[in-house]
């Protein structure tokens, strides 16, 4: 059989109309607000009358620590989503939106791959149902409000030094890190200092992925923190009265988007916070709602489990009140070969030697989510390559945590190829044994949650940060926000600040280099090491190779 790209597959799929996704939720046609016939939003009024419903069960897919050979959490997802439905069961998934940053940069597209992929993908990874635009629109609005109460007189006394909001964009562009805006006169306004974040990075989008309705997402964006005056005291987005034109940007983005796998299961795909500088998960909103609609939600959680699962754990559930039942890890052999030393030109060749050295970055990540109170499975996400032995080297190792890893070949085979695993994953989200509790009580103090996560999930040494981030972070305790939860921003690719580290290292340090109050959205941003929050682009972008064809169709986006 010829082989087909992840594209020839999204193209080739038999799309149903998105009424009839929906249908299989029980979500009426009317309570659908379609963008073409194969995606929808679903109304605000329909998922309120959801309240009273009993919720299903919710399983995460998280990940080892990426790496250059591949690891496939999304595909994993999609996958197992499809294998529930396979097997019977009523399911649905929940995952993010993709940023136009990384599909033009070096990752791609984010919707899945081969058999295990959610549709439209080229929508999906582009424009979709413009949510990351309204994002973008209404933070930049607010930075634009702010500096014109500045230009007109400064009412409310800020210090143009103490400016803390930046700007926004959907792109890798490192140009835009540091910048002197209003130059050129008088009539441009007060030069000062600023920069721009890529638009996953805003505390808009937290905001708009923590938020339960409009009312509440009016009310974060209100206790948002934009400056400060000259005696430090805080000025909020309500003082420049930007909250409620903002909330008018994001009514429609606020909707959840819903759209189907290739096998023509419903899929939530909404909201799309980065999870080494953000706190990676999908919607409260959508997650909720796929909760009261569906005995089983299967989301993800971005990036590696040290990172994504994390926050979820401490974030996101915390906020949302949500508790997941079962988790699922994904790892590779070929992810484990390169834990243990390989090139990722070697990788062809068998190496049971390599793969148990590897295993080391797997046993941290089953450890460190049971120690959430929630049972654990590994997912081997099968490609072409890998050996016998070499499953059997990631099977016996995961036997020994105490935990079980099943093979799982859904890329190529779609849900017929997880069945296994929909049927384990089913069975432990039944069985009661989850005791989920967060890693730390909201009354620790914010430095020493820092030192919890650096030591208990990182197996950091210490952490070290100079007296200015310590007494900032003294400082917002005594304003009130010590019960803030800390969302780090840290490389995906090692345990540690340093990406090259593989493995599970122990006994480093963590640099922390400045904390970021994020008051709307609920927690305390800690960017720990060189992590940017404006990616640049590699040396050859994606965006190099994408273009159209003869025939009208997108080349070289996925």
């Amino acid at each position: 059989m010829a082989f087909k790209t992840d594209i020839e597959i999204a193209r080739a799929a038999q799309k149903k109309p998105i009424q009839e996704i929906g249908a299989k939720l029980g979500i009426p046609s009317e309570a659908l607000l379609p963008y073409g016939h194969d995606k929808a939003k679903v109304g605000q009024d329909f998922i309120e009358g959801l309240q009273d419903r009993p919720d299903g069960k919710l399983i995460l897919v998280t990940a080892i620590n990426p790496t250059p050979a591949g690891e496939g959490k999304t595909t994993t997802t999609v996958g197992l989503g499809d294998g529930l439905n396979r097997i019977g069961k009523k399911a649905a998934i929940c995952i993010r939106e993709a940023s136009l940053g990384p599909n033009f940069g070096m990752k791609g597209g984010a919707a899945g791959g081969g058999y295990a992929q959610v549709v439209p993908m080229e929508d999906m990874n582009l424009h979709f149902t413009g949510d990351f635009h309204a994002i973008t629109s209404a933070h930049n609005l607010l930075s634009a409000m702010i500096d014109n109460h500045i230009y007109w007189g400064n009412e409310l006394e800020i210090d143009e030094r103490r400016v803390a909001w930046r700007r926004v964009l959907d792109m890798n562009d490192r140009a835009l890190r540091d910048i002197v805006t209003s130059l050129g006169g008088v009539a441009n306004g007060f030069p000062r200092q600023t920069g721009f974040d890529i638009t996953v990075a805003s505390e808009v989008m937290a905001i708009l992925c923590l938020a339960k309705d409009l009312q509440d997402l009016e009310r974060r964006l209100g206790d948002m923190i934009v400056a400060y005056r000259r005696d430090k005291s805080p000025i909020y987005c309500r003082d420049i009265k930007a909250d409620g034109a903002m909330t008018v940007l994001l009514k429609d983005a606020m909707q959840p988007n819903l759209v189907q796998t290739l096998e023509n299961n419903p899929a939530f795909v909404h909201g799309g916070p980065f999870a080494n500088i953000a706190h990676g998960c999908n919607s409260v909103i959508a997650t909720k709602t796929a909760l009261k609609l569906a005995d089983f939600v299967v989301t993800e959680a971005g990036f590696g489990a040290d990172l994504g699962a994390e926050k979820f754990m401490n974030i996101k559930c915390r906020k949302a009140g949500l508790a997941p039942d079962a988790v699922v890890i994904v790892a590779t052999v070929r992810a484990m070969k390169m834990n243990g030393g390989v090139a990722k030109a070697d990788l062809g060749a068998e190496n049971v030697a390599a793969v148990e050295k590897g295993c080391a970055n797997l046993g941290r990540h089953i450890r460190n989510v049971k120690g959430f109170g929630v049972p654990v499975v590994v997912g081997i996400n099968h490609f072409a390559g890998d050996t016998e032995a070499e499953i059997a080297a990631v099977k016996a190792y995961v036997a020994e945590q105490g935990s079980e890893a099943i093979l799982c070949r859904h890329w190529a085979e779609g849900g017929a190829g997880i069945e296994e695993m929909a049927r384990r994953v089913a069975e432990l989200a039944e069985s009661g044994q989850a005791q989920f509790a967060p890693l730390y009580p909201d009354e620790m103090p914010l430095f020493e949650k820092i030192e919890r996560i650096a030591k208990s999930i990182y197996h950091a040494s210490e952490v070290i940060a100079d007296k200015k981030v310590r007494d900032q972070l003294k400082e917002w305790e005594a304003q009130g926000y010590g019960n803030l939860p800390v969302c780090m921003a840290k490389t995906q690719y090692s345990f540690s600040t340093d990406p090259n580290l593989r493995g599970a290292p122990e006994g480093h340090t963590l640099p922390v280099r400045e904390v970021r109050l994020s008051a709307g959205a609920g927690f305390v941003v800690v960017i720990c090491g060189e992590i940017m929050t404006m990616p640049g682009l590699p040396r050859v972008p994606a965006s190099e190779t994408i273009r159209l064809n003869e025939a009208g169709l997108i080349e070289g986006l996925f």
